[in-house]
C-alpha cells in the first residue's frame, strides 16, 4: 500500500526522517517526532497510518489534530493524492458545520481538524469516537501557542480506545503536558538536521523607521517577478503595507488570522497558482502551509524569537533550492540570533514596477457539491473555451466553488466565449477572482 501511495505522489525515495518514522512505527506505540518546517513530517505520520488502518472497521479510526485550517486542508489533500480506499474528512472553524455533519454521517476512516471544531463535534456527538485507536498531534507546539490546550485536553479525555499516539513538533519540547498521555514515547529528533539552512542567502536592508514602507516598496520592485513572502509581526502592519502597495499598483495578496476563512483560502490559492507573486502575512504562514517555490523571504518586522525567525526562513530554500531572506532593519536594531556579517542590499535607485503575473485566477460558483471535478473544467475550457493545455494552470475544486489559473492574455476572450454555457447541466457562473 505504501509503495502504491508513493507512486501516486511521484515520490521515489523517502528522506531519512521519514524512513526513521516508518521504522519506529513498527515497534513503538507512541512516537515524538521533532523535525524542522519543510522536512516532510506530513508523510512521516501518514505513511505509518496507512499500515494501521483496517478495511473492516466502519467508523473513525484515526484523528489528526492541527493548529490551523490551512494545515488541515493540506493533510487532507496529501492523503487523497495517495489514492487509497480510505475516506478522509476535514473539519475546521469557518467551514460549514452542516456540511461537516453530513460528512460525518458516513464517517471517514481518518478525521483531521482543528481542536476547537473537533471538540464541537464531540460535544454534539456528531461522530462515534469509540473506534479511534490512533491520535496524531501535528505541529503540537504551535497548537499550544495558539491556545488550544483546553480543547485538546477535552478531546483526548474522550478517546478511550487509543493505543497509538504520534506527536510532531518543529521545535524540541522537553515537557509534554500530562493530558497527552505520551508515556514511553520513542523520540525521533531531526531538529538539528536542517540541510536547507546553507542554501539561504541573508541580506540586510537598512531603512529609517519613518521610511520603512517606501523602502519595502522599492525592495519589492527590485526583486521583481519572483515569489516573495513578506512577514510582519502584526495584522495591522500587514493591512497597512497592503494599502500602500495597492495605491502604488503593485499586485499582491494578504494572509492573516483576522481574515475570513474564504478570503484566506483564496489568498493562498492565488499565491500557489502564480496569479500573485507577493504575499504579505503574519507568522501564521510560517509553518504547515503548502506554499511551494518561495524564492524570497522579506522580514519587514523581525520576529521576537529565533525559533520564529527559523520557521519563516524555512518557507524558502526548500527541496534543495536556493532562496534569499531580506532583513528590513534600522541602523540601531540588533538581534542576538542574527549573524554579525550580514551583507547589505543597496537600493540606490527607483526601480520599475514589476509586471503583472502571466496568470489570472477565475472563480466558478460550482464545486464538489455540484459533482464538478477537474476533468469537467478542463474539458469545458479546452473544448468550448478554445484554450490550449498551456493556457491552463493550477485548478482547485472546493465544496461549492472552484478556481482556475488561466493565462492572463486569454481571460477576456474566454469569459466572452463561455458566457451562457453550461457545466454538468447548470448555467456556468464564471468571473475573475478578486
Amino acid at each position: 500500500m505504501i509503495e502504491s501511495a508513493l507512486t501516486k505522489l511521484h515520490i521515489t525515495q523517502l528522506n531519512p526522517m521519514q524512513q526513521a518514522a516508518l521504522s519506529a512505527a513498527e515497534k513503538h506505540a507512541n512516537i515524538k517526532l521533532i523535525a524542522p518546517t519543510g522536512s516532510g513530517k506530513t508523510l512521516a505520520f501518514l505513511l505509518p497510518l496507512l499500515q494501521q488502518l483496517k478495511t473492516n472497521v466502519s467508523g473513525v479510526q484515526a484523528l489528526i489534530l492541527v493548529p490551523s485550517r490551512e494545515l488541515a486542508l493540506q493533510i487532507e489533500q496529501v492523503f487523497k493524492q495517495m489514492g487509497t480506499s480510505f475516506k478522509i474528512n476535514c473539519c475546521y472553524g469557518g467551514h460549514s458545520v452542516r456540511i461537516e455533519k453530513n460528512n460525518l454521517n458516513n464517517p471517514p476512516a481518518v478525521l483531521v481538524g482543528t481542536p476547537g471544531r473537533i471538540a464541537y463535534h464531540l460535544e454534539h456527538q456528531n461522530f462515534d469516537e469509540s473506534t479511534i485507536e490512533t491520535l496524531i498531534l501535528d505541529e503540537f507546539d504551535k497548537s499550544l501557542e495558539f491556545g488550544f490546550e483546553a480543547d485538546m485536553s477535552y478531546i483526548i479525555s474522550c478517546l478511550k480506545s487509543l493505543n497509538r499516539r504520534i506527536l510532531t513538533s518543529a521545535t524540541p519540547m522537553e515537557d509534554i503536558p500530562p493530558f497527552v498521555q505520551l508515556q514511553n514515547a520513542f523520540l525521533i529528533d531531526f531538529s538539528n538536521d536542517n540541510p536547507l539552512k546553507p542554501s539561504i542567502t541573508l541580506k540586510k536592508v537598512l531603512a529609517p523607521a519613518a521610511d520603512k514602507l517606501e523602502v519595502l516598496f522599492n525592495l519589492l520592485s527590485k526583486i521583481g517577478g519572483k515569489n516573495t513572502l513578506v512577514f510582519c509581526n502584526h495584522r495591522e502592519t500587514v493591512d497597512r503595507i497592503s494599502d500602500l502597495l495597492f495605491e502604488q499598483g503593485l499586485e499582491h495578496d494578504v494572509f492573516h488570522g483576522g481574515m475570513e476563512q474564504f478570503d484566506r483560502e483564496k489568498s493562498l490559492l492565488k499565491f500557489r497558482n502564480g496569479s500573485h507573486r507577493i504575499l504579505i502575512t503574519t507568522d501564521l504562514a510560517a509553518r504547515g502551509l503548502d506554499i511551494p517555490e518561495v524564492e524570497n523571504i522579506v522580514h519587514y518586522q523581525l520576529p521576537y524569537t529565533e525559533d520564529a525567525y527559523i520557521h519563516r526562513n524555512g518557507r524558502t530554500a526548500r527541496m534543495n533550492a536556493k532562496g534569499t531572506a531580506y532583513l528590513v532593519m534600522t541602523e540601531d536594531e540588533h538581534y542576538k540570533y542574527l549573524p554579525e556579517d550580514v551583507e547589505t542590499e543597496s537600493l540606490d535607485e527607483q526601480y520599475r514596477l514589476p509586471k503583472a503575473s502571466d496568470w489570472q485566477t477565475l472563480y466558478l460558483a460550482h464545486g464538489k457539491k455540484d459533482k464538478i471535478n477537474k476533468i469537467d473544467i478542463v474539458g469545458l475550457f479546452l473544448q468550448k473555451g478554445g484554450l490550449t493545455k498551456e493556457d491552463l494552470g493550477l485548478i482547485e475544486v472546493k465544496d461549492s466553488t472552484s478556481y482556475v489559473a488561466v493565462k492572463r492574455n486569454r481571460v477576456a476572450q474566454l469569459l466572452k466565449v463561455l458566457n451562457g454555457e453550461k457545466i454538468k447541466g447548470k448555467k456556468l457562473k464564471l468571473a475573475i477572482a478578486t
